[in-house]
């Protein structure tokens, strides 16, 4: 891809921003026109930038997925051993799902496409780039990606009944026992 001059930087940087509410919104249908619209140009612009709706979602959940959210590299970096990393996880994943707080576009974009088969090919692809990796070189090498994955799959769940399902245990439960019950939880499975 040539580089971009200021305009065509801006623009790219339109679509970018129009696509990600699009999706956060509606997932993997929302359409290229709505996209497009959106952003001020046409749907043709959308395929010389990214080459295709699935080079504007892969763009767009690798953008989402390297935001700040609950598995920041920080946290995991930071850990001196694994309780923890485990506290820490806990720590944000109950700070991130605060019942008031907005869901994470990653997140959302994740739920809304996941039925898509196309986008759950790129959003299983982005996940094992951008969450996997970090958790596995902190577990045991014996089962180090089938515990990442039951990891992320307690954070996900977490995020879906607490923000979307609003399950009355998990919204009105004290944030310091939540936190605790979670981090156990964590340790469980990382042993």
């Amino acid at each position: 891809m040539k580089a971009l001059g200021k305009k065509g930087a801006a623009t790219r940087q339109a679509i970018l921003a129009a696509a990600r509410d699009a999706f956060t919104q509606s997932g993997y249908a929302a359409g290229v026109r709505e996209i497009a619209e959106q952003a001020g140009v046409t749907a043709m612009l959308i395929n010389r930038y990214f080459g295709s709706k699935e080079g504007l979602f892969e763009e767009v959940v690798d953008a989402a997925f390297s935001a700040p959210g609950i598995l920041r590299p920080e946290t995991l970096a930071s850990a001196r051993d694994r309780q923890a990393l485990c506290h820490a996880l806990a720590v944000a994943l109950v700070g991130k799902t605060t019942p008031h707080a907005t869901p994470m576009d990653g997140f959302l974009i994740m739920l809304r496409s996941a039925n898509d088969s196309q986008a759950a090919a790129i959003l299983r692809k982005k996940i094992e780039q951008h969450f996997l990796p970090p958790l596995m070189q902190l577990l045991p090498a014996r089962d180090a990606g089938q515990t990442a994955g039951m990891v992320l799959a307690l954070i996900a769940g977490v995020q879906l009944m607490r923000q979307i399902v609003e399950l009355p245990a998990l919204t009105e439960a004290a944030p310091d026992a939540l936190e605790r019950d979670l981090a156990a939880l964590l340790a469980f499975l990382m042993r």
